[in-house]
Order: C-alpha cells, then sequence, then structure tokens
C-alpha cells in the first residue's frame, strides 16, 4: 500500500501571522518565519516538512485562506 506524504504552501503576502495554524498541526510541522512579508508579518511555514501527512487541519483554520495542502503517493 502508498504511503501518502504531505505538503503546505503558504501564500505568503496573504498570511497576517496569526498563529491559529501552529496549534491545530497534529505534526508539529508548521513555524513562524523570523523575516517579513511586504505588510510586514511573520508568516507560517513548513518548519518540519518531512513529518506533513496532509491532514488539511491548518488549511480549514486558516482566517485569510493562505494555506493549501497537497498530498503525494509515495512509494513504501
Amino acid at each position: 500500500m502508498a504511503k501518502v506524504k504531505g505538503a503546505i504552501v503558504v501564500d505568503t503576502e496573504a498570511c497576517k501571522g496569526c498563529e491559529v495554524c501552529i496549534p491545530v498541526c497534529p505534526e508539529d510541522v508548521i513555524g513562524m518565519t523570523s523575516t517579513v512579508n511586504r505588510k510586514g508579518y511573520h508568516y507560517a511555514y513548513m518548519n518540519n516538512p518531512e513529518a506533513c501527512t496532509g491532514c488539511t487541519n491548518c488549511a480549514i483554520v486558516c482566517p485569510d485562506r493562505a494555506i493549501s495542502v497537497y498530498r503525494v503517493k509515495v512509494s513504501a
């Protein structure tokens, strides 16, 4: 059976750094950057990408719809 690996893409200009996505991630994948976007906000990024399962919790709770989640089948 193929395993599924997840990945998120954050729209860095839409993210306002509210950090709502961080506690809902069961795999502790998301962190905040030390750099800021054009609006002056720190934005989310994948600080632990190999742990992402593609559960979509982060995208569901994001009030700015700044996170897209992708799932890819990988060989076992």
